[in-house]
């Protein structure tokens, strides 16, 4: 969201159980695809306020997740919920250069911040032998898309098609194992909190929080305006 202010922005953002469109079930089939095992260990990469943990745990209900996010309020709250179980290690820093190795690293929607080849040849050397990734970036599911669709990701620069995507992945030196949309559900789960925290905080909002306010509320229209031309494509990929 370009021009946002940061407070503003953060709260907005703060206490919100996701901070990016996800569902339980594209854990489930991430792992299925990637043929990982109860004791997997798994790095959550950009994990925000610990949406997607759950999911990870079910997955690795003899194993461990690492979560990782640069923003400290976020662990915070992830760890009010999590911090007490063994099975998970929080951590606030740099999500780009963990402390691997790791079977399965999982980032929803991260990517987009720094580019597919990028965030791949840094998580590479993190990778157990075997080790898959499974990631979201913004993506077109149409030839024609409108104007609309694309300004929906506000000039994103990197915007393209599956095909775009994966060779991107190949570029990197992985190969794309499944793809998958991900769904209306996992878009509502994300907005229709948010749509809640947005009318909550316009009552006594400053000039400039209702002008984060606006942009959000905008963002979700956007969405449900163009949601058959754009959206999340969620990769499993492997190196090569």
């Amino acid at each position: 969201m370009s021009g946002w202010d940061p407070e503003a922005f953060f709260t907005v953002h703060a206490d919100l159980p996701r901070e990016g469109p996800g569902e339980t079930a594209d854990v489930a089939w991430a792992a299925e695809v990637a043929g990982l095992t109860s004791r997997v260990r798994i790095l959550d990469a950009a994990c925000g306020p610990g949406g997607d943990l759950g999911a990870l745990l079910r997955v690795a209900a003899r194993g461990h997740v690492t979560a990782i996010d640069t923003h400290a309020p976020f662990i915070e709250a992830a760890r009010v919920r999590w911090g007490k179980d063994a099975r998970v290690t929080l951590l606030t820093g740099d999500y780009l250069t963990p402390e691997g190795p790791f079977d399965f690293i999982w980032s929803a929607g991260a990517v987009y911040f720094v580019g597919i080849e990028t965030a791949l040849t840094a998580w590479r050397g993190a990778l157990a032998e075997g080790g898959a990734i499974a990631f979201s970036e913004p993506c077109l599911f149409t030839d024609a898309p409108s104007e609309g669709a694309i300004a929906f990701w506000e000039g994103y620069a990197r915007l393209t098609d599956a095909q775009g995507i994966a060779a991107q992945v190949t570029a990197a030196g992985f190969e794309t194992v499944a793809t998958r949309v991900i769904s209306d559900i996992a878009w509502e789960s994300y907005f229709r909190p948010m749509q809640d925290r947005l009318r909550k905080l316009r009552r006594g909002a400053d000039a400039r929080l209702l002008e984060v306010i606006a942009a959000h509320e905008a963002e979700i229209a956007g969405w449900r305006a163009h949601k058959a031309e754009t959206g999340y494509l969620l990769s499993v990929v492997r190196p090569s």
